[in-house]
Formats: structure tokens, C-alpha cells, sequence
């Protein structure tokens, strides 16, 4: 009966969503913008059904129904609850209804909470809304339906995949989708002020704070992904350029644009084209990713290796979307009025210069991502991987670094060079200083690349605490705190990425139990091989007693196998220090009663992911203050008022 339960509930939503369309379009047309109080109901019990499905999902997946196609092919019995728990949206099926419930529980949240919109606009908005969960609810009822059954039911089931039963499962997707889905919204916010021709200054105030928290969150998977996979692939990198991996930056760095963007739109009445362009950029990379995951196209351990019939309906969907919303777009957009002008030397040009260089890699990304699959349907297989990416996008992201490094300290409309010049002066000299050091310190270590990424984020690092310069810090305002953090966090995360590919030392050795391995000023002594069994997997681990001149520590790497699906999986372990990680993967048995160990010493390499929490608690710092601070404006008003 919960399986039964959860496909009604996604019917009567499905239901819902059309009914929301229609009210939409009949009150736009008429000009009835009284119809909002009938499509807010909608919307709200669009989002109470998607949740109880989902919720009806995952209480399939903990009581282990093997009924369920859905469960019996991506689950068994003998998993930890975690595991099925968060089983439930690690397949294709499950996460497309994840998709679909952040989508109606997002929509029910604008409807609810949304109070600055015009209420054509708001009413617009939803109606886009529901016109994009519409084709999501086809997608899902008719090609991907996660209550099918299947008779009769297995004893147990197939399992889910090893590479996934690790608690990242929990807490990556689903930051992923919210981010996602949060773009979609901004889409929607895009569409409805084209239709009601509302670009303005309280219409970007609107849509901002959904912008940043989707970007957040965008910043926070991505972040949690590459970690995740550091650690339990075993290949000791933290970024592989993989399709799905890059299918996951493209919506971020449309993201970062467009949060720039519609800054500059709320508090100076600028940019009012860039803005909108953005918004459908943004969910359109959204839909691409979507399209690499699930078409069946790619290879890749991120991927779901579905019909490509199911690919090809989402490629229906991004047409109709994004090529809709272009449309618009260019129907549109003669109307909308040009914002406040600006000075060439002041900073919502640099924001320009942010915003077209962010655009120039996101162009780079998807052509270095779609262009193999291209050739390959011509019949030409073609690679390009980690030297495309870093030679050509290396260099571009270092520029942007530099105009991220200008830009808090350019004042707004109008500046002087000489006065920004002035203000650089002392990011500038630390940048010198940085530059000396290191070539003295690493002449001969370190690549050109690193060499002015480590530079260049001393200096960002530096320029970005300058709007705190003569200030009272306790009384500066909490979002200009979240600038200040978010930007530290990129000068951080630049940082750990130029020190793990400067000065990565890394070790392949075959050795048997009892002798003693050094590297990198580390001793690693190989005391034995022994099994181990965890809840769902038997391992061969590798007792290792690793010291640094101090007290010995035991560190474990294991080489796992499932039975469920038989799977082999090589489990790192990781020693953190203050200045970096050492990193040991345990390979396979050689002659001689030898094993290979896999050994890497990896300097700053934690800066990567400290950095990009930075950025992620920035952002949450600016939409806190940013709400807070409409909230105290809106309680000053009507008190004076009353």
C-alpha cells in the first residue's frame, strides 16, 4: 500500500501542477491578478505531495521491500540503515523524484513566502514553475517510475553500489538537487518578469535571496563530491575534469555570475539583461547535466547508466525549456529598460569583467565536456581530460582572481585608477613579497602555474579583508562579513590547489609486512596483513605505524570486497596534519609476499575544502544579512507608520 500511496500522491501532484499552469495563464491574460490566492494553494499542495512520495520511497527502501522493482535491483537487506536510507535517491529512479520533491516543496515555499514580488509577477513566476514540474512529472511517471513492482519478489536484492555506501551518499545529492532546483526557481523568477516586463531593482531583491541559497548549496555538494571522492576512489586527486563532476561546476560558475549580477540589479539598478540572460544560463547548465547523467552517453562512476530513451526525453525537455526561454528572451528583452549608468573605472565594470571571464570558462568547461561526445557520434574518439582544462581555463580563472582581488575596493558609479590603484597598493607589495619568497624557497619545485596561483591567492587573500579596513568591526553589516568570508575562502581554496600540484610527493612501492617505507620525512613501518569484516563486506587491511619524529600512529587502508554486487574497492587511509595529508592506498599482493602501497604526501591539500566551506558559510552569511536587514526595514516602517 506505500507504494501505491507514494504514486498516487505524485499523480494528484502532477494534477496540481497543471491546474497552477492554468490559473497562471487565465489570470495573465485576463489580468487577473486576484488569481494568485487560487495558484498558491496549488503550489503548497504540490509540495505536501511530492514530500509524502518521497517520504513513502524511503520508507520503502528501510522496511527492504523487495516488491518494489526500484528497491530489489539498488538494495539489500544486509545494508546498514544509512546506506538504505540514502539508497533511496542513489539510483536514477529515486533521484529524479528527489528532483521532483525539492521542486514542489521550492515552489511552495515562493508561494508561501514570497512577499516583495508584484503579484502578476509572483503569479507568473509559479506558473513557470509549474510549467517545468509538469515536464518533470511526465519524465518520472511515464519513464522512470520509482513504485513499480515486480512479481514475484526476489528473496533479497541486488544492492547498491560499494563506491556509494559511504555517508557522502546522505549529504551530497541531496545539497546538489536543492542547489539545482534552487536555479530553477530563479529561472521561473527570470520568466515571470519577462512576461510582466517587471526587470527592476524589487524584482532582483526578490529573487537574490533564492539565488544565494541555491548557490550555496551548489557550493557546498560540489565541495562535499570532490572530497568524497579524494578519499574513496583511491587515485589521490581531488578534481578529475570527469563529464559529471564538470556537469555540476557549469550550473555553479553560471551561479556566481548570476548572484553577481543581480547584486548589482537589487542595490544599483544595473545589469538588468545580464541578469535575466543569467538565470536561464544557470538552470539551462542544470538541464545539461541532467541530460549527461541520465542519457546513457557517458561512462563515468558519477553517471546513471540508464535507456537512452530516457535521455532523450530530458533533451525534449531542455529544448522546450531553454528554448522557450530564449525566446522570450529575445521577444522580450527590447522592453526591458537600460539600468543605471556606470563609469568604466568603478566596480560593477570589473563585476562585468567577473562576469564575462566566469562566462569565458563555463564556455571552456562545456566544450572540453561535449566536444568527445561529438566526435565520438561521428565515430572519432577523441580525449580531453586535465591538460585542455588546466592550460586553457588555468589562466582565465587566475585573471578572475585577480579582478575578484580589485573589485571590493572600487567604489561604486565612479572611481578613480589611480585612487583603486592606490587602494591595491598594499595587496600588491604582500603579492611581491609572496612572489620572492616562494621562488627563493621553491626554485625549481613549482610550475609557472602554481607558482602565480599560490602568489596570486596571497594577494586575493589580502585584498579580500579591505572592506574591513577602518571599520568597526562588530557594527560592520553581516553580508558585507559574508563578502569578506566568501572571498577569503577562493584566495584559501586557490592556495590548496597550487601547494597539492606543486609539491605532491607520491610513492609506489611493493612491500611485504615488517619493513619500513620513508618519504617525504615520513617513516611508514608495515607491521601486517589481516582480514577484517565489516556489516556487508569482508577486507584485507594493512596495519601501518606512521611517525614524523614523534609518536607512532596506526594508520588502516583497506582493499574491500562486496558480495553485493561483487565489488572490490580500495578504502585510503588518511593521517591530517596542520600542513597537509598523507595518504596510503593499499593494491594488490605481488610476488615475493609483497604488497603494493600507494603513498602520497599531500602539503595544504585540506586548504581545497576549507575554502570552499568559506565560500559556502560567506554566502550564508550575506543571505542572513541580507534578509536581516529587510526584515528591520520593514519593522521600521511600520512602526513609524503606526
Amino acid at each position: 500500500m506505500i507504494a501505491e500511496f507514494g504514486l498516487a500522491a505524485l499523480w494528484l501532484a502532477a494534477a496540481l501542477a497543471l491546474l497552477q499552469l492554468f490559473l497562471a495563464c487565465v489570470g495573465l491574460k485576463g489580468g487577473k491578478a486576484e488569481l494568485l490566492d487560487a495558484v498558491r494553494p496549488a503550489a503548497v499542495g504540490q509540495g505536501l505531495l511530492t514530500a509524502a512520495a518521497f517520504a513513502a520511497l524511503i520508507s520503502l527502501f528501510l522496511r527492504s521491500d523487495m516488491s518494489v522493482l526500484l528497491v530489489a535491483m539498488n538494495s539489500h537487506s544486509a545494508k546498514p540503515w544509512l546506506y538504505k536510507f540514502a539508497g533511496s535517491w542513489g539510483n536514477h529512479e529515486g533521484s529524479m523524484l528527489l528532483w521532483v520533491t525539492v521542486m514542489g516543496v521550492a515552489g511552495a515555499a515562493v508561494a508561501l513566502f514570497e512577499r516583495a514580488l508584484r503579484r502578476d509577477t509572483h503569479m507568473a513566476t509559479l506558473g513557470a514553475q509549474a510549467a517545468i514540474s509538469l515536464g518533470f512529472y511526465a519524465f518520472l511517471l511515464f519513464s522512470s517510475n520509482p513504485f513499480a513492482r515486480i512479481d514475484p519478489p526476489p528473496p533479497d536484492g541486488q544492492g547498491l553500489n560499494p563506491l556509494l555506501q559511504d555517508p557522502g551518499l546522505a549529504f551530497h545529492p541531496p545539497t546538489l538537487y536543492l542547489g539545482y532546483v534552487g536555479l530553477s526557481v530563479a529561472f521561473s523568477f527570470a520568466v515571470g518578469a519577462l512576461l510582466t516586463r517587471t526587470v527592476d531593482a524589487a524584482f532582483a531583491r526578490a529573487m537574490r535571496p533564492w539565488v544565494l541559497a541555491a548557490w550555496v548549496l551548489l557550493t557546498l555538494g560540489i565541495t562535499a563530491g570532490s572530497y568524497w571522492a579524494y578519499y574513496e576512489l583511491g587515485w589521490g586527486g581531488w578534481w578529475f575534469w570527469d563529464p559529471v563532476e564538470n556537469a555540476s561546476l557549469m550550473p555553479w560558475l553560471a551561479a556566481t555570475a548570476l548572484l553577481h549580477s543581480v547584486t548589482v540589479l537589487a542595490t544599483r539598478d544595473g545589469l538588468r539583461a545580464w541578469t535575466i540572460m543569467l538565470a536561464v544560463v544557470a538552470f539551462s547548465m542544470s538541464m545539461v547535466g541532467t541530460f549527461l547523467v541520465r542519457s546513457g552517453i557517458l561512462t563515468s562512476v558519477h553517471a546513471f547508466a540508464v535507456d537512452p530513451e530516457r535521455g532523450s526525453f530530458i533533451l525534449v525537455l531542455l529544448a522546450i525549456y531553454i528554448g522557450g526561454a530564449l525566446a522570450l528572451f529575445g521577444w522580450r528583452i527590447g522592453s526591458v529598460r537600460e539600468g543605471s549608468p556606470f563609469e568604466l573605472v568603478s566596480r560593477e565594470t570589473l563585476l562585468v569583467v567577473n562576469n564575462l571571464l566566469l562566462s569565458v570558462i563555463l564556455g571552456i568547461v562545456l566544450i572540453g565536456t561535449l566536444y568527445p561526445l561529438m566526435t565520438e557520434a561521428f565515430g572519432h574518439k577523441v580525449s580531453v581530460g586535465a591538460p585542455y582544462f588546466d592550460r586553457i581555463a588555468g589562466p582565465i580563472a587566475l585573471a578572475l582572481m585577480v579582478a575578484m582581488a580589485a573589485g571590493p575596493v572600487t567604489r561604486w558609479r565612479r572611481d578613480r585608477a589611480g585612487a583603486v590603484a592606490k587602494r591595491l597598493s598594499v595587496p600588491a607589495a604582500v603579492a611581491l613579497l609572496a612572489a620572492a619568497a616562494i621562488g627563493i624557497f621553491a626554485w625549481g619545485r613549482i610550475g609557472l602555474l602554481p607558482y602565480l596561483g599560490l602568489t596570486i591567492a596571497i594577494a586575493v587573500g589580502v585584498a579580500s579583508l579591505a572592506p574591513l579596513w577602518k571599520r568597526k568591526l562588530l557594527r560592520t553589516p553581516l553580508f558585507t562579513w559574508g563578502m569578506v568570508v566568501a572571498h577569503l575562502g577562493c584566495a584559501v581554496s586557490l592556495a590548496g590547489m597550487a601547494c597539492d600540484s606543486a609539491f605532491t610527493v607520491e610513492k609506489l612501492v611493493a612491500a611485504r609486512p615488517g619493513e619500513t617505507i620513508r618519504t617525504a620525512g615520513w617513516t611508514l613501518r608495515f607491521v601486517q596483513i589481516r582480514p577484517v569484516a565489516g556489516d556487508n563486506w569482508t577486507a584485507l587491511q594493512a596495519d601501518m605505524a606512521v611517525d614524523r619524529g614523534g609518536a607512532p600512529v596506526l594508520m588502516r587502508p583497506q582493499s574491500r570486497f562486496f558480495t553485493s554486487p561483487p565489488t572490490t574497492t580500495s578504502e585510503a587511509a588518511l593521517l591530517t596534519r596542520w600542513n597537509g595529508q598523507l595518504y596510503v592506498v593499499l593494491g594488490e599482493e605481488v610476488e615475493g609476499g609483497r604488497w603494493q602501497l600507494r603513498i602520497w604526501w599531500k602539503p595544504f591539500v585540506t586548504l581545497i575544502w576549507l575554502g570552499g566551506a568559506l565560500i559556502a558559510l560567506g554566502g550564508a552569511l550575506a543571505l542572513v544579512g541580507r534578509e536581516r536587514r529587510g526584515w528591520l526595514m520593514k519593522w521600521r516602517a511600520r512602526t513609524v507608520a503606526a
